[in-house]
């Protein structure tokens, strides 16, 4: 007997040499984030069988994630948040849709991040069936302070009702939004959409955006630039004040929600208008920046972005020319691998992933962008996974009728984790499951952040007042922001150690200073009350 154990063991240890170390000792899973966006306009968490459906098909694709859109125009699709529960035909109380994607994502280890857009409240001229909806306490029936809404130069204001950015209680509002849902809710992540200023410019100005002119708004920027005329759309004072309102609402967010749950993955789908920046002079010609005031590299730049997903929504079989179903003759294969570059290039020290647009290609088409949206720039800077738009729609075939979006989804699934006639490349770009990439500078904070507000002593808050980051002895300036409309300041990625904040502005009566102590991955609330000249 103990002869035969003896060579029973000899002939497993022969055969354990035999084997390549990679069958011993298992490979370590990839780190990509890999989701569908699901759109609450079709299909998805309507009521909870669509909900069982969404998360076995992700599973199916061996994906990560689902960015699922709960705020569709000033509602949500959850029970508990500032917005109203949507009017939409979901199932009855006390169903949360939200709460149970959440419970039945994540018992299969899929992460949820809350999609809403920023700014779109509306689309009909019959208002909203509940009286505390946004459009109805604050839309276009308001007048004075109370009405938030956006119009373009000419008082125009065509298609969804929007509300401005540089309307200070605007603003507030569609933060609140977004830390609603973080204070509620167990996300994983939320994830800005139209945070920006819209589409649909005035054929003067076709290359420069001619939204944002609510009087209190126009009234904000005459207080900062000294000025009282009413700015052209493409006047470059006045497109930078409306960027910099975008860039607060972010900033906002983003620190606001690290005050509740630091873990939080802060993301954004931003836009990829043309061709990349790279080929039309730099980051500042492109039409995101001009056309869309939405600055979306200097939000990775600055840290108030975990994880950017460029909107890279092209055809892949539009290679110039006149090709049917491709517009203008341009190559749009280029224009996705020129965003592509752009986009893992300007990543700073945080992440991206490249969304791409399943409705807009064949399921063939896809697999070769999502190979595309997975590989190291030529500058080898990495890409931290895809997302496909959309769960709905996930292939022409769907979006043409031609075929249901569930026996598409199961297609694409079978193109994405197994040998098929979809993809001669083996093995299957998903063919492992794979993890989230970690978010180092949360896990494992090197740096630390600051908020605060400025008001006076009566405790209103003061408007665009300057306020400063130096080192210790005063000498080297770090940064400088101005307040928003409620005051509030904000400034991320400092290294431990101890600033001087300064408060100084001629309406604030001088200087104020205050030493503040930063350690890493702590977040320190300043409030300044200061006196002014009344």
């Amino acid at each position: 007997m103990i002869k035969r154990i003896l060579i029973g063991l000899m002939t497993l240890a022969l055969l354990l040499a035999a084997l390549p170390m990679a069958s011993i000792a298992a490979e370590p899973p990839e780190e990509e984030l890999r989701a569908y966006w699901v759109d609450a306009f079709g299909e998805g968490i309507f009521d909870e069988a669509e909900v069982d459906e969404l998360v076995a098909a992700a599973k199916a694709a061996n994906m990560n994630a689902i960015v699922a859109q709960v705020g569709r125009r000033g509602d949500c699709f959850c029970n508990d948040a500032i917005m109203p529960r949507t009017q939409a035909a979901i199932e009855p109380l006390p169903y949360d849709p939200l709460q149970t994607l959440i419970d039945k994502a994540h018992a299969e280890g899929i992460e949820v991040h809350a999609w809403m857009i920023a700014t779109s409240i509306w689309n009909s001229a019959t208002p909203p069936l509940d009286p505390d909806h946004v459009y109805n306490t604050h839309g276009p029936s308001k007048s004075g302070y109370e009405n938030w809404v956006m119009t373009r130069y000419d008082d125009s204001r065509p298609g969804d009702t929007y509300l401005d950015p540089g309307h200070p209680a605007a603003a507030d509002y569609i933060v609140s939004m977004y830390t609603s849902v973080v204070e509620n809710y167990d996300v994983d992540g939320i994830n800005f959409d139209r945070i920006r200023y819209p589409d649909g410019q005035l054929a003067a100005w076709p290359e420069d955006n001619s939204w944002g002119y609510n009087p209190v708004a126009l009234a904000r920027f005459h207080a900062a630039s000294g000025r009282s005329d009413r700015p052209l759309p493409d006047d470059p004072e006045w497109s930078q004040w409306r960027r910099d309102q975008v860039t607060n609402i972010v900033r906002k967010v983003y620190l606001e929600s690290y005050a509740i749950k630091p873990g939080v993955r802060i993301s954004a789908d931003t836009i990829t208008y043309g061709d990349g920046p790279d080929q039309l002079g730099g980051w500042e010609a492109s039409r995101p920046y001009r056309e869309t005031l939405q600055d979306w590299r200097a939000w990775m730049e600055e840290g108030i972005l975990d994880l950017n997903i460029p909107m890279n929504y092209k055809r892949e079989f539009c290679t110039g020319g006149p090709i049917p179903g491709c517009f203008g003759g341009f190559s749009q294969r280029d224009w996705y691998e020129h965003w592509n570059e752009f986009a893992k290039d300007n990543q700073y020290d945080r992440q991206t992933t490249i969304g791409s647009a399943l409705y807009l290609n064949s399921i063939p088409d896809s697999v070769i962008q999502v190979r595309k949206a997975l590989a190291d720039s030529a500058a080898g800077n990495p890409s931290y996974g895809w997302v496909g738009y959309s769960y709905r729609n996930p292939d022409t075939l769907a979006l043409s009728g031609e075929r249901s979006g569930s026996a598409s989804r199961a297609e694409l699934a079978r193109a994405l984790t197994r040998p098929s006639e979809y993809d001669p490349i083996t093995p299957p770009v998903f063919a492992a499951a794979a993890v989230v990439p970690v978010m180092t500078w949360k896990t494992d904070p090197t740096t630390g952040h600051i908020r605060g507000t400025v008001v006076d002593r009566h405790g209103v808050p003061l408007d665009q007042i300057p306020v400063t980051v130096r080192d210790i002895s005063g000498k080297t300036l770090l940064a400088s922001r101005l307040t928003d409309g409620s005051g509030w300041f904000g400034f991320v990625d400092l290294a431990p150690g101890r600033y001087e904040l300064t408060v100084d502005d001629e309406d604030a009566r001088g200087r104020h200073m205050r030493v503040v102590k930063v350690g890493a991955g702590e977040l320190e609330t300043v409030p300044f009350v200061v006196n002014v000249r009344e």
